[in-house]
């Protein structure tokens, strides 16, 4: 049981190293493309709309937006809930900053020379020399910022990630060896407290994302944590009805044995003398 978390630089492959290693394990297989398309079904949300939290950086306008905020809850809730499934391997662009340290997974970031991976893009999508390289070198700089941004994350600082592979320097199959051995030792290694941890987290991120969807509690400042399935919410002015609204929202998350909601004080203000 493990997870493949995997980022890449454009034309580095990720797409054929991640199904074929998924078969070889017999993993299930994601992109970001299939979070997306089922986080749009459970949420109710245009497709669209969930893009900016892996495909592209937001402009400086739409940080100040509240739906930017919601959308990365969103689509981490769906993520991680197939995560918490374990035995999965998913390629995205943020895949990898979401999943939470626990040792239950492997974090993957593919590289590879820009001349070889100018290559790669110019045969896939047909495109002359020139225009693959702009695209590649605009890509990167895009994906970068748009991690900055959104997580304050340096996707190319290698700390990021627990492994860095050049796809193109060493053989796809030997390659593959490689993070089979990788999935067993990890397999191995994480036990069910690793994987409590993992599913606790999962189903917190699936009640903070139901109650942002909901449209009488939205962008209400509120922290969710779980423990075995126990959901604590805490947030300021949580009084009736409000408290009661929150729990039966939670409640209706699969996999939740218990809520509390917990309201906080603001602190009294200081009146000048």
């Amino acid at each position: 049981m493990a997870i493949i978390a995997i980022t890449q630089h454009l034309g580095t492959r990720g797409e054929l190293l991640g199904r074929t290693l998924a078969a070889r394990l017999g993993y299930r297989f994601m992109n970001v493309q299939d979070v997306i398309d089922e986080a749009s079904k459970t949420y109710n949300i245009t497709p669209e709309l969930l893009v900016v939290v892996d495909e592209r950086r937001p402009h400086f306008w739409e940080r100040l937006k509240t739906d930017t905020a919601r959308f990365i809850p969103i689509f981490k809730s769906v993520l991680l809930k197939h995560m918490a499934e374990d035995r999965l391997v998913v390629l995205g662009r943020s895949v990898a900053q979401l999943m939470p340290d626990y040792g239950c997974g492997l974090r993957l970031r593919l590289t590879g020379a820009l001349s070889e991976r100018v290559k790669e893009v110019a045969a896939e999508e047909k495109l002359a020399p020139a225009v693959a390289e702009r695209r590649v070198r605009d890509y990167d700089r895009e994906v970068r910022a748009r991690l900055q941004v959104l997580f304050e994350v340096d996707i190319e600082d290698p700390t990021t990630h627990d492994l860095t592979l050049n796809t193109f320097s060493t053989p796809m199959p030997l390659l593959i060896a490689m993070l089979t051995a990788g999935a067993a030792e990890i397999d191995r290694t994480a036990g069910p407290e690793q994987w409590r941890l993992m599913r606790d987290t999962a189903l917190a991120a699936e009640v903070r994302a139901m109650l942002l969807v909901h449209p009488k509690i939205g962008h209400a400042p509120l922290v969710v944590n779980c423990a075995s399935g126990a959901v604590r919410v805490n947030g300021p002015g949580l009084v009736p009805p409000w408290d009661g609204l929150i729990g039966d929202v939670a409640r209706q998350v699969n996999g939740v044995t218990s809520v509390e909601v917990n309201a906080e004080e603001s602190p009294a203000p200081i009146r000048p003398s």
